[in-house]
């Protein structure tokens, strides 16, 4: 599986002495150009000066900290808007250089990495788990720019090959979607359903004008989730996933109201829900 990069980007910025300069260019004749690359990975900033002839230089990251080397990297401490400024002599003149970067939401969880370590990090979407839990101990969720996260622990073997159904509303717009059945406070759009540990999840979408009607048309779409790591030891199973947000209908907003229930692998016993069914599924709030 290949590392992806929430976003990736260069900026190159060139601005006169004490000349302000944002993302956009502005109108204004350079006096002592310095020009420097921003490369930024989440919350991770990789910084390097390309003019030549620079001596003395110091970097403000804009969250309160500097640096004085050439070519410094430097994570931000969470999502917002930095002014890192830049400021040096070029071929013996003082130059200040400056734009604005904004830092997206980041999540801690790797998928890719082999552990489940990085979800202790993740302790504010958790489920509620009710008297209908049944076989889950554990269920909680996390989001970035790309990607929604799911993590998840529950008492039993991978090899059951328990059918998980995944019921989301992914535009949070209750007027749209399946408004009647096992969850309630929702119009489910998408339904994930299969044996994820074993076999994958089919992809529906809803596909009728009548909100009570429970009718799901099947899609195909590439890459559209991931599961990451599975962990099996006394009697029980921990698991993560992600769902990509850009592959989904109406998975790119602020909000997203989700449910998880398990079925036994011939469909004769529901094993659990989290969070409890005949009640409101899990608001899953991505307005950062």
């Amino acid at each position: 599986m290949k590392n992806f990069k929430a976003y990736m980007f260069v900026l190159s910025v060139a601005v006169a002495s004490s000349v302000f300069s944002s993302c956009k260019k502005d109108s204004y004749t350079p006096q002592t150009d310095l020009l420097y690359d921003v490369e930024v990975d989440g919350a991770t900033a990789t910084f390097s000066v390309k003019t030549e002839g620079v001596t003395d230089l110091k970097w403000d990251f804009g969250d309160g900290t500097s640096s004085t080397d050439a070519k410094p990297t430097h994570t931000y401490p969470g999502k917002g808007k930095y002014v890192p400024t830049l400021t040096a002599s070029v071929n013996g003149k003082a130059a200040e250089a400056s734009t604005v970067l904004r830092i997206a939401k980041t999540s801690p969880v790797k998928i890719n990495d082999n552990s489940l370590t990085d979800w202790a990090a993740v302790t504010k979407d958790v489920v509620t788990l009710g008297a209908k839990k049944g076989i889950f101990r554990n269920v909680k969720y996390d989001y970035d720019g790309n990607y929604v996260y799911m993590y998840a622990e529950m008492t039993g073997k991978k090899a059951d090959g328990v059918i998980f159904d995944f019921y989301m509303d992914t535009d949070n717009n209750p007027s749209t979607g399946l408004s009647t059945g096992t969850f309630t406070e929702g119009g489910y759009d998408v339904l994930l359903e299969g044996q994820l540990l074993t076999a994958g999840v089919d992809i529906f979408y809803h596909n009728s004008t009548n909100q009570a009607d429970f009718s799901f048309a099947q899609q195909s779409i590439a890459d559209a989730y991931q599961v990451g790591t599975v962990q099996e030891e006394g009697g029980v199973v921990k698991f993560e996933m992600r769902i990509a947000r850009g592959k989904l209908k109406g998975l790119t907003g602020s909000g997203l109201r989700i449910a998880l229930q398990a079925t036994k692998s011939d469909w004769s016993v529901t094993l659990g829900s989290a969070p409890d069914d005949g009640g409101p599924s899990f608001f899953l709030d991505m307005s950062e």
